[in-house]
């Protein structure tokens, strides 16, 4: 397909080349009455006495001969060593003393998915999903977090004063339930993953998607003891909300909620450095809050979650 400047389709040079080859014309004439070379009115007129008018249409400019192309041995041992160990290209290229852009174009080549895509146990494409509407599915985890002492840590103080401020600061928790279609967040921060903690978040988690207008009708959470717990089921068992459990060691069916996760530790827990957990801590209502309403998501086209549940109150404060 000609680009857009270019002066000839191939119905001009059609054109061109039988004012040439059939009515005569002399080859500058022909170039300054179709406003070309005349070594481009050459080209053409010598392809249509070769071709006829099959020969005015575009030709590839890919060689016919690549004598540096990797060879075939080398690219079968490239998408074997990927194959059964799933490596990126510059540990392949370590292992077959190669270049990493090389292992790159083999791999590009045959299409093969990037290891984001891929389950590591088991080498299958993830099968990436979406629910439909709002509340079809909503997400559950806990995620662990070391507390900062008083005083700061390594990142305030450096690593000598670091470690020795270092005390038994323990653990937070912060529970999370985050829908499926919207990715719309709730989360909490707890000192424990006890099932009462566990059960007593979900019922005020309920009632912020029911306030937003969302009907939960499925929940999806790992194997976590409090999970399993008769105060657990007794809680969905009323909101008519039915439960679901991933399979054990696969926690990317769980995958919307551990993204979450991994975003809030970027972006809020290790963002900037805490002088104390407290101070960390206060600021993470102001990060919720951003993350729900005004932070632009890549699977949302850009938009923030509460673009997909217009009864959610606050959006645009």
């Amino acid at each position: 397909m000609p680009h857009r400047n270019a002066p000839l389709t191939e119905t001009g040079r059609l054109r061109l080349a039988r004012c040439v080859v059939e009515d005569g014309w002399p080859l500058r004439r022909a170039a300054e009455r179709f406003q070309v070379s005349p070594t481009t009115a050459q080209r053409w007129a010598d392809r249509y006495r070769q071709s006829g008018e099959a020969g005015m249409a575009d030709r590839t400019s890919r060689p016919r001969h690549c004598p540096r192309r990797t060879p075939s041995r080398t690219e079968r041992r490239i998408i074997k060593v990927r194959v059964l160990r799933r490596w990126g290209p510059a540990r392949i290229a370590h292992l077959l003393h190669l270049v990493p852009s090389t292992v790159h174009r083999v791999l590009t080549r045959y299409n093969l998915a990037r290891l984001t895509q891929l389950d590591r146990a088991t080498g299958r494409v993830i099968r990436r999903y979406e629910r439909d509407r709002p509340g079809e599915l909503v997400h559950v985890d806990i995620k662990k977090l070391g507390n900062i002492p008083n005083g700061g840590g390594h990142k305030v103080l450096g690593r000598a004063a670091g470690r020795r401020n270092r005390t038994m600061a323990g653990y937070s928790y912060l529970h999370t339930a985050v829908d499926d279609h919207s990715r719309l967040a709730y989360s909490e921060i707890h000192t424990d993953e006890k099932k009462e903690t566990a059960t007593n978040f979900w019922k005020r988690a309920h009632l912020f998607f029911t306030q937003a207008g969302i009907t939960v009708e499925r929940v999806l959470t790992d194997n976590g003891s409090c999970y399993r717990s008769h105060d657990w089921r007794a809680a969905l068992a009323a909101a008519g909300i039915a439960h679901k459990r991933t399979r054990p060691y696969r926690p990317q069916t769980n995958g919307k909620v551990e993204r979450f996760n991994r975003t809030l530790l970027d972006e809020w827990a290790y963002a900037r450095p805490y002088r104390s957990e407290s101070e960390r801590q206060a600021a993470f209502p102001t990060w919720l809050h951003t993350y729900n309403h005004h932070r632009g998501h890549t699977a949302l086209g850009g938009q923030p979650p509460a673009s997909r549940v217009p009864n959610l109150t606050g959006q645009y404060t």
